[in-house]
């Protein structure tokens, strides 16, 4: 679609440039943040598409998530939202989250680093400290809960075999998978990442529950495939 044709009318373009023909034709995944967004809003104003106006809230918010937590106040500053766009864009948002939550009911299989960052990945993006969280899977590697051990700077005093150890030890739990966020956005491990990971692997070992993974999130960025990083997958793994 071309980006030219964000100020005439939706019903004024061709029929395969639509966003609601092309999401029939091609699939949701195949559109743009804007073209989803104004599917929703329906409608823009007198001189701007709903895509001009979707194209507005994006410049405004700069990501899906600031405009997710967007107030209605917030969302009626902007030029063609109204209170019922408004409350429609939080409806779908909310939607959103609950679906995310509605996963880990679900007892999700967890046997994959990507799958590991799909349940962990909306939780962890906006905040500004680290947070050392330890998954409890069952013998048949399923979920049955995440706890979160520690938040701030990951080190050595926060992160302490008891500490990671007793919940996996009180939910009989077979194995675990450990996970923490770098707020800096590069899912690079640390030194300490590797050292405390390997100190976890050796107190698991002692315990008979497997230490299956150690995934960092990160963010998306240039030049990286993923936007999390899997320390088993790195190599740094032994037992």
């Amino acid at each position: 679609m071309t980006h030219e044709s964000h100020g005439s009318r939706i019903r004024d373009l061709p029929d395969d440039e639509r966003p609601r023909e092309r999401l029939a034709r091609l699939g949701a995944d195949a559109l743009s943040h804007a073209e989803l967004l104004a599917i929703l809003l329906r409608t823009g104003l007198k001189g701007h598409s709903a895509l001009a106006v979707a194209a507005q809230l994006l410049q405004r918010f700069g990501t899906l998530h600031r405009l997710a937590a967007a107030s209605l106040d917030e969302l009626c500053q902007i030029k063609g939202i109204g209170r019922d766009k408004a409350v429609t864009l939080q409806a779908a948002f909310t939607l959103a989250r609950r679906m995310v939550g509605e996963l880990r009911t679900e007892a999700p299989l967890l046997d994959t680093p990507a799958r590991v960052a799909d349940l962990l990945r909306e939780e962890c993006r906006l905040d500004g400290v680290e947070r050392f969280q330890v998954i409890l899977l069952n013998t048949r590697r399923r979920l049955i809960r995440v706890e979160v051990v520690s938040q701030g700077t990951l080190d050595a005093t926060l992160v302490h075999p008891r500490e990671v150890f007793r919940a996996a030890i009180a939910a009989n739990a077979g194995a675990i998978i450990l996970v923490h966020n770098h707020p800096s956005g590069d899912p690079t491990p640390s030194e300490a990442d590797i050292r405390i990971t390997r100190d976890l692997i050796r107190a698991g070992q002692l315990l008979k529950i497997d230490v299956l993974d150690h995934v960092i999130l990160g963010r998306a960025a240039a030049g990286q495939t993923t936007d999390y990083v899997s320390l088993r997958e790195q190599g740094h793994f032994f037992g």
